[in-house]
């Protein structure tokens, strides 16, 4: 009970719901969450059967989209969403008042050095550490969304057509938003708290009732003669995309109650466990508590899905089957990474949204280094957590081999069935032991927990021996705090 009492001290959010949370033994910070995702999800139905572009005005729906989202941000976050207030502002001041030619450039500094400062007094300041709803979340979306905006703003304003790849010219804006579509899209209801981040373009559509005409065109040939050219919502059903993803969310929370709780991270770095247990137990140990880790995300990012889903946002167009297909902001594909037979493929299926803001903000538009300058932005909008750079850092030259190893050797595997079958096994199974080695400082965050695994768990690979003795006096120094954590 004490625990539960000093966690609610903590939270800045409403208290509303103290007495549920107590009963469950959850966080108030996460049953507070969960219940606005709740709300959201039936807002969006009502949002989109009363407030549809036939029965409301496009000034409408955005207000009561903004509204909704600021509510959600008081009530979980409390003062805190000032910060959110703040740097929004703050972003569309730069792409009203600054020079076209370097609001990108700006927005950038102004979004991730706001966004930085508050995650280093949050973690070594007031040392709230990390919950799954902390206001730093929210905070991480806005500034994807203040940047992707900036950055098609300036594509559509300052550059000239041949200097655009397709999809940037796509994607670019030609005119300022004004504030109350600014406003919108960074603190509409049905991204505010979990995202994902979406295109401007995409958003404005769906909110002025283009979002199914704009995608007409994306009828496979062979289902021309089955739909007509001009489709429209009555021939797209959401509700079956809504319902099976609230039943991943079920099946996710299920496996988060019983699995996930017995599989804690930090026995990976146990004293007792890497002491006494075998090599191959704390291996195996680590594989399926990271594993078992991935349900929370699961649940999160399908749940903010369905809530966009259910409010008509997300038609993708019409798949090779004839079905409506509702992943236009899908920020995972589970099936993808629970098999994923390289690094890349695993990146690319795991926090899609991410994926595509660092391809949109910087892979695309570094002029050289661009693998390495997108894991080190990948890391600095992650957070200060040591355990971020371990994470990021690393993973660039896994992906570098990953990348020369497949394409030296797949193409002998190609030549019959059994040969393919063996191939992906062997590179689902190294690419599980890549992960192993990577991810998991990135979920242990601290120092010296993060140098305990690699010492005992991963003592194999002898660089690491090195980074353990050498290294963690300098980082201990770095982050003294931290490394006590």
């Amino acid at each position: 009970m004490g625990e539960q009492a000093d966690t609610a001290f903590k939270t800045t959010g409403s208290k509303w719901l103290l007495p549920v949370s107590e009963y469950l033994g959850f966080p108030l910070d996460q049953v507070n969450f969960l219940a606005c995702q709740l709300f959201a999800l039936a807002a969006a139905f009502w949002f989109r059967l009363y407030l549809s572009p036939s029965h409301a005005n496009p000034l409408v729906r955005h207000a009561v989209a903004t509204l909704l989202g600021i509510a959600f941000l008081i009530f979980c976050f409390g003062w805190y969403s000032v910060h959110l207030l703040t740097v929004v502002v703050a972003g569309y001041l730069i792409i009203v008042k600054a020079d076209i030619n370097n609001v990108h450039s700006y927005s950038m500094v102004t979004a991730m050095g706001y966004l930085t400062v508050c995650q280093v007094s949050r973690v070594f300041i007031f040392n709230y550490g990390i919950l799954s709803t902390d206001f730093s979340g929210p905070l991480m979306i806005v500034t994807q969304k203040i940047t992707t905006l900036a950055f098609q703003l300036h594509d559509g304003m300052c550059k000239k057509s041949e200097q655009l790849t397709p999809e940037q010219k796509h994607l670019a804006i030609n005119v300022r938003p004004s504030l109350i579509e600014y406003l919108s899209y960074n603190l509409n209801f049905l991204s505010v708290l979990v995202g994902p981040c979406t295109n401007y373009k995409d958003y404005v559509d769906f909110i002025e009732g283009r979002h199914i005409s704009q995608r007409n065109g994306l009828i496979p040939v062979h289902l021309k003669c089955v739909f007509s050219s001009r489709f429209t919502i009555d021939q797209i059903s959401l509700q079956p995309a809504v319902c099976q993803k609230l039943l991943v969310c079920c099946g996710c929370m299920l496996f988060f109650l019983i699995v996930t709780r017995s599989l804690p991270i930090k026995y990976n770095v146990d004293p007792d466990f890497v002491n006494h247990a075998a090599f191959l137990t704390r291996l195996t140990y680590a594989f399926f508590s990271i594993q078992a880790a991935r349900p929370k995300f699961y649940f999160a990012w399908t749940l903010a899905d369905a809530v966009n889903n259910a409010a008509g946002f997300g038609f993708k167009g019409i798949d090779e089957n004839g079905k409506p297909s509702w992943d236009l902001i899908c920020n995972l594909n589970i099936l993808g990474i629970e098999t994923a037979t390289s690094f890349k493929t695993f990146i690319d299926n795991w926090n899609i949204r991410t994926g595509i803001w660092l391809k949109t903000v910087c892979y695309d538009r570094a002029p050289k280094h661009r693998l390495a300058l997108t894991f080190i932005l990948s890391a600095l909008w992650h957070g200060v957590y040591p355990g971020y750079y371990f994470t990021f850092i690393t993973a660039i030259p896994i992906t570098m081999a990953a990348r020369a190893i497949r394409k030296s050797i797949r193409h002998y595997f190609l030549g019959s069935k059994g040969l393919k079958m063996g191939y992906d096994i062997l590179t689902w199974a190294a690419t599980q032991l890549a992960i192993c080695y990577t991810v998991m400082p990135f979920l242990l965050l601290a120092v010296e927990p993060t140098l305990v695994y690699y010492r005992y768990v991963l003592s194999y690979f002898k660089h690491v021996e090195l980074l353990s003795n050498r290294g963690l006096t300098f980082f201990t120094v770095l982050y003294p705090r931290c490394a006590a954590l």
